[in-house]
């Protein structure tokens, strides 16, 4: 899996948040728990909504009339559960490897919700953050990777994106972006990246005058 991004070389790194930087499962479940308890929704244990966006989530589970404020309920657990956040393995490591402005972080969540987290473990905030409501779609359209794109100014073919889940890999793709997988929340059989590692630590970066390359361990 590794040969598909060796020899490489990519202008700029877009990065997914949860699962992939931050280890925010213990905060999801929480913050998720706690809304449906309070809006009287049964869990779904029959499909997997990671990756999903929180109104696409709310939409399923709310009449119209009620999503606005579902949706401005959970961001505000979301802000408020950060006890239980971590930076994942490589994660402020790779941060601080990477040039700033060759940097981007895209997530189905909020502006508000993705820098709690970046402060809750300790990271290093990333100058462009884009959110599925920056965009006319999240996840798995591609609208997310390409407007990150845009504002490093780099070409979508010379990105990689670096992601924990199915949609994510798919997103990419469909922006025409090289995808690398952690392996974080996602067994390998079911993820179809260009490659694959068990978190962040297992990656090199190495920053060269042509641009940025990766060596997987």
């Amino acid at each position: 899996m590794a040969s598909a991004l060796q020899g490489r070389v990519f202008d700029a790194v877009i990065f997914d948040l949860d699962q992939t930087l931050v280890d925010s499962a213990q905060a999801l479940g929480e913050a998720w728990g706690r809304w449906m308890a309070e809006y009287d929704v049964e869990p779904d244990t029959s499909r997997s909504w990671h990756g999903w966006t929180s109104e696409d989530i709310i939409r399923l589970c709310l009449p119209e009339e009620r999503v606005d404020e579902g949706l401005a309920r959970i961001e505000e657990l979301e802000v408020a559960t950060t006890h239980a956040i971590r930076a994942l393995p490589g994660a402020a490591e790779t941060l601080d490897a990477l040039p700033a402005d060759r940097v981007a972080i895209g997530t189905s969540g909020t502006h508000a919700v993705a820098r709690a987290r970046l402060e809750a473990a300790g990271l290093r905030p990333s100058r462009v953050l884009v959110t599925a409501s920056d965009v006319a779609e999240g996840k798995p359209a591609p609208d997310i990777f390409l407007a990150a794109a845009r504002q490093l100014g780099a070409d979508p073919s010379r990105c990689l994106v670096v992601e924990d889940a199915p949609t994510g890999v798919e997103a990419a793709r469909a922006a025409g972006m090289a995808t690398l997988a952690v392996l974080t929340s996602t067994p390998p059989d079911r993820i179809d990246a260009d490659a694959q590692v068990r978190d962040l630590s297992h990656v090199r970066w190495q920053v060269e005058s042509d641009g940025i390359r990766v060596e997987l361990d």
